[in-house]
């Protein structure tokens, strides 16, 4: 057993604090610009330091706005409509990855569309970074103390503050999930692919993974329902394992047929 006593400040000096949570994403910034300008210039594509720097600025902030919209209208509406200056507050936590990926998606088509060069080319030198950020950023809920699991015996569960019982630390399954994606598609960029297949394998894989993490999460309190014995988590996750598994069965087949 774990007890979590871990202050999510790293230090403070009056007002101003840094925490974890918002360190672990400033460093997969850093990774992020340093691994995009190296896949950019390894597949040839027309992108320079400028241009990732840029990408990177918008792409964060689109994220963050999406992935805050989503959490607050979805997750947690009611407390944000009594408190709305917190919305602001995102280094306390509550951000949703489904509306970080509408927001990654919209940013990276245009910005993609004006340097004239596909998503597919884009989104597939993104991914493998992004993984690591989302593994971080699963850290960083550690150590917050939030998005939990549920309730174990296992001798490797934690006490959260002000949580009851013991409970699995599904952050860190999470953190490990994406780490692993990292490794697959680490492993797969030096393949030879069509634009998009790598996009969508980190699709695939993530819905996936994530659907049987679920299992020891603890749903969330506003979307917590069951439906069918899947929680709400699953029922967002599904549509993504699903089509990411068809994209790439169908960007395979067409490697495939061009071969013959």
């Amino acid at each position: 057993m774990f007890t979590h006593n871990i202050d999510p400040i790293l230090f403070s000096y009056g007002p101003f604090e840094v925490r974890y949570y918002g360190l672990f994403y400033v460093i997969a910034f850093v990774i992020g610009y340093f691994l995009i300008n190296k896949l950019a210039k390894e597949r040839n594509i027309p992108l320079t330091k400028d241009d990732v720097s840029s990408f990177l600025f918008y792409e964060i902030i689109a994220m963050l706005i999406g992935a805050r919209i989503f959490y607050v209208l979805f997750y947690n509406l009611s407390y944000y409509l009594n408190k709305p200056v917190e919305i602001l507050y995102i280094w306390n936590g509550g951000l949703s990855f489904h509306g970080g990926l509408v927001g990654f998606i919209i940013c990276g088509y245009f910005f993609a569309k004006k340097k004239g060069i596909s998503f597919g080319q884009l989104a597939d030198i993104v991914v493998i970074p992004a993984a690591i950020g989302l593994g971080l950023g699963r850290i960083g809920n550690f150590t917050n103390g939030e998005l939990y699991g549920r309730i174990t015996d296992v001798s490797w569960a934690v006490q959260f503050n002000g949580v009851d019982g013991l409970r699995h630390p599904s952050q860190l399954y999470e953190a490990a999930k994406n780490f692993f994606i990292f490794g697959i598609l680490w492993q797969l960029k030096n393949k030879k692919h069509r634009n998009g297949y790598l996009f969508w394998v980190f699709i695939a894989l993530y819905g996936i993974l994530r659907f049987f993490i679920e299992f020891v999460r603890q749903p969330d309190p506003q979307l917590g329902f069951v439906i069918w014995q899947l929680t709400m988590g699953q029922l967002l996750v599904i549509p993504m394992g699903i089509i990411g598994l068809l994209m790439v069965y169908r960007l395979r087949r067409k490697e495939l047929l061009m071969r013959d």
